[in-house]
């Protein structure tokens, strides 16, 4: 059985909230409020890993009451079978959210797993391979009225260095992308976002659709076309109880390289599966959360999921689609933005299952 354990031991110190609460009092940053905090995790694939997390919550301005709360959270983190991990991420919203930036930031150098691509790679395909890469995303959208956001990307992978087993699923299917690459790719978005809430949204919708093209004026190494359709909805319930649904599309078109594939799997999309575990051009996604809290600090969720990869948008079919489910508790590091400490446990089809622990909801 293929079981995927992964276990934070998080040494915060959380007595009282208002302990790590910086309060700012200039006319550019207002609120500010910051948590670090130690990591330790294990999982059957990375041993034992150390690090530290970081999260920034903040509002670029005190005179600006309408724009919802900014944040950042960075890790670092490192582990016994010498693999490390250092990201930054966040949104910002910027005077009364006429213009709104998402941004990661990433440098990796990981061992994966690989079962090829498909719907139906096998169990017994899997096999071990290393990847070392530094990863930029950057979105700016600007309100253009009705809640309604135009926006532009840009995209930036350089994967510097491959390694995997040259007699096996790598070369056997002659995978794009199994030897260094870089892409650079930008694109325009659509986004119209009414939610009240950055991190725990009661109410309202997000829907998101961008465009993304990759291809030598942008220096890219593979020519290729990005679309993503992002849909959910978030409903208060009873007790304050929350029914959150999302309907999820990642699709390609063109030469499209190994770590650029619909990605199916992981801890915000079909928790239960390897992140990876099936890879193709195209995935769909629909998930549903059930957000119940008990008080001001502690929840519990319960979820449900269902999807696939594809070659093409046509070659779809319900009847083969992957299931996964599960439940979770949630600890609110940051009562009054819902700040959330949220460990889940997934099941999938067959062999697949795994625990999650992260910060901030999955959708």
């Amino acid at each position: 059985m293929y079981f995927k354990l992964t276990i934070f031991l998080l040494l915060f110190y959380i007595i009282d909230e208002n302990c790590f609460a910086q309060t700012v009092s200039s006319d550019t940053i207002s609120n500010k409020q910051f948590l670090i905090f130690p990591v330790v995790s294990r999982s059957i694939e990375t041993d034992w890993s150390f690090g530290v997390a970081t999260s920034v919550t903040f509002h670029l301005s005190k005179k600006d009451t309408i724009s919802r709360t900014s944040n950042m959270q960075g890790l670092i983190l490192y582990s016994l079978k010498k693999q490390f991990v250092a990201a930054i991420n966040g949104t910002q919203y910027f005077n009364k959210e006429h213009f709104v930036l998402n941004d990661q930031l990433s440098f990796s150098t990981f061992p994966d797993q690989f079962w090829g691509i498909g719907r139906n790679a096998p169990d017994s395909a899997k096999e071990a391979y290393t990847f070392k890469q530094y990863y930029l995303h950057l979105h700016l959208m600007r309100s253009v009225g009705g809640h309604f956001y135009l926006g532009l990307l840009y995209e930036m992978q350089n994967l510097l260095e491959v390694k995997y087993n040259p007699n096996g699923v790598f070369n056997k299917q002659n995978v794009t992308g199994k030897d260094p690459y870089f892409i650079s790719g930008a694109g325009i978005s659509l986004t119209y976002d009414d939610r009240k809430e950055a991190f725990w949204p009661s109410d309202g919708t997000f829907g998101q659709i961008y465009i993304n093209h990759f291809g030598k004026l942008s220096g890219s190494d593979f020519d290729y076309t990005n679309f993503v359709l992002d849909l959910r909805k978030f409903n208060t319930m009873y007790k304050r109880q929350v029914l959150a649904l999302q309907l999820y599309y990642f699709g390609n078109r063109g030469e499209v390289p190994i770590r650029s594939l619909a990605s199916f799997g992981g801890t915000n999309r079909m928790r239960g599966y390897y992140d990876g575990r099936y890879k193709d051009k195209n995935q769909f996604i629909f998930q549903g959360e059930y957000r119940i809290p008990f008080n001001n600090r502690w929840g519990m969720v319960l979820f449900s999921s269902g999807g696939d990869v594809s070659s093409t948008l046509n070659d779809f079919q319900l009847s083969q689609f992957k299931y996964s489910y599960g439940g979770g508790l949630r600890y609110a590091l940051n009562k009054s933005e819902k700040l959330n400490l949220r460990l889940d446990y997934g099941i999938g089809q067959g062999n697949n299952s795994g625990f999650y622990f992260q910060l901030g909801e999955a959708f």
